[in-house]
């Protein structure tokens, strides 16, 4: 399978930015009084070649880089980092008025190189990624341009002769292919089986066959990668849209490399309404959120479908919210959607009546996600996240059983699901929409995103349904009832809230005299969950 068509290609113009000249000049200056032999490599020639935005900066230098990082930080008030003590990999971050324009982030890492640069870009990936440029070529020929990437299939311009290219990157980068350097380039380094398939779907490039067919051999190493690499990897895959990618890696045996748990599910057939099994489902629940957040296709249904879905910009933003370094909303909405049913096949049951059930399946799912996040070092914030995400799944479609829920019922819903709950709608929808696939009924579609239209409505239009205002506290309370601090406070303190929320209370004194009326009547105070 091709992943051609996912990304951007053709759409490519080729310069150098001023910045990036004028920072090598400055490191140049630096490194050349010390006779120090310096090169642009990697990702940084690609992306120039490509006229891509530059994420950072990779020199390789043939000397101690570390003692060379230091040098270039102090020389230019940057700030040195060890990266990579084992690999003698060091960083300089610019920060303050040291710092470039937003055009070049202000970070440069030095690896070293021994014996010659040939030898060093043979440790390398993939061919686009083997190709340097001596760093004093790109400041003694300011006017040095790279030939921009032609829409033209196969068509190669002359390489210039600053570009050095042992491996034949730069005819793979104009005719869209990643090719690795050698055989061996998975088995040193397994996250690199990621790293193709990201490449080939950013790029819209093809993934060379010979590539291809490694890719599938070291697949299995992909499991011994640390943990918080392969969620680097996977947090870039997921920003790409398009479910076509998840399918690449399911065909590589890479998605159940990385998530082994989602083994168990293929197979597993699911009732009537369901068109595919639970593993396919999953996937195409994936495919839908994409559709729903704007960003891809959905194959049983486009305009129509769509206009039912409420969005807006401020709903844009909320989704392109970052929740930790590396990750945003849209991308753990999609890794919730793959792993909301992981816990189905564990669950399934039947009934006295022979119905088939999944019971427990999004607590015990919950639980199951944490802990595979937290193998793949996931922050804490972005774990309880998609943990709630899946939790909660099936919540949007139990907070009413006729008509529109009540704002009792969305004040719980968002307290019990806090950050997660407008995420979790659009969750819904996507299970919706892979559930029934090309069977969708459009009246209840049209029924389901009315619901979460209204809540998302009543949610942004009126702050007090999710969070009431404060209007008493528990010092009010042992006031008014001496009871002792303890779980009863808390209790009396989420009736009034729910009370708020409905619209039942308003001010403070009709908060101290809801309190009064319930402890005098005795009245239960226990706070009901979901």
């Amino acid at each position: 399978m091709s992943l051609a068509e996912v990304g951007p290609r053709g759409s490519f113009r080729s310069r150098i930015e001023p910045d990036v000249l004028l920072l090598s000049s400055r490191v140049s200056t630096v490194l050349t009084e010390q006779g120090i032999e310096t090169y642009i490599v990697g990702g940084l020639v690609r992306d120039m070649v490509l006229g891509r935005g530059i994420v950072d900066i990779d020199l390789a230098v043939g000397s101690d880089a570390l003692e060379v990082a230091a040098m270039v930080a102090t020389a230019l008030g940057g700030k040195y980092v060890l990266l990579d003590k084992e690999n003698g990999v060091g960083r300089v971050v610019l920060t303050g008025s040291e710092a470039l324009s937003s055009k070049v982030p202000g970070v440069l890492d030095f690896s070293p190189f021994e014996d010659s640069i040939e030898q060093d870009l043979a440790r390398r990936d993939f061919t686009i990624d083997a190709m340097a440029i001596e760093l004093g070529q790109m400041v003694t020929h300011p006017d040095l341009r790279l030939p921009t990437i032609s829409k033209k299939a196969g068509s190669v311009p002359p390489r210039p002769s600053a570009v050095i290219d042992p491996f034949g990157g730069w005819g793979d980068l104009h005719r869209g292919v990643i090719r690795a350097v050698s055989e061996t380039v998975f088995a040193s380094d397994a996250v690199r089986l990621l790293r193709a398939v990201r490449l080939a779907a950013e790029l819209g490039f093809t993934i060379e066959r010979k590539t291809e067919s490694l890719i599938r051999r070291y697949a299995p190493l992909i499991a011994g990668v640390a943990g918080e690499r392969v969620r680097e990897e996977l947090l870039r895959l997921l920003a790409i849209a398009g479910g076509q990618l998840l399918d690449y890696l399911d065909e590589s045996s890479l998605l159940t490399g990385v998530f082994p748990e989602l083994v168990a599910t293929r197979g597993v057939e699911q009732p009537k309404e369901h068109c595919w099994d639970v593993f396919e489902h999953s996937l195409r629940t994936v495919s839908a959120v994409d559709f729903l957040l704007r960003q891809g296709d959905w194959e049983y249904g486009g305009g129509e479908v769509l206009a039912a879905v409420p969005w807006s910009a401020v709903m844009a933003e909320h989704f392109d919210q970052e929740v930790s370094r590396g990750s945003h909303r849209r991308a753990l909405l999609k890794l919730a959607a793959l792993l909301h049913d992981v816990a189905k096949p564990q669950a399934k049951a039947f009934d006295a009546g022979g119905r088939m059930r999944f019971l427990g399946h999004a607590q015990e799912g919950a639980t199951m996600v944490a802990d595979m996040l937290t193998r793949l070092r996931f922050s804490v914030r972005e774990v309880k996240l998609v943990a709630a995400l899946v939790r909660h799944h099936l919540r949007p479609t139990q907070m009413s059983q006729a008509e529109l829920p009540t704002r009792r019922a969305i004040y719980r819903f968002f307290r019990d699901t806090e950050e997660a709950g407008i995420d979790i709608l659009f969750l819904s929808l996507a299970d919706h929409l892979a559930t029934r696939g090309p069977n969708l009924n459009l009246a209840h579609w049209r029924e389901h995103a009315r619901v979460v239209g209204y809540v998302l409505t009543q949610r942004f239009q009126e702050e007090s349904i999710a969070h009431p205002p404060k209007l008493i506290d528990g010092h009010d309370i042992i006031n008014l009832s001496g009871l002792n601090p303890g779980p009863k406070i808390g209790e009396i303190l989420e009736v009034v809230r729910e009370a708020q929320a409905s619209g039942e209370v308003a001010t403070r004194p009709e908060a101290l005299s809801l309190i009064k009326r319930l402890l005098n009547s005795n009245h239960s105070l226990k706070v009901e969950k979901r």
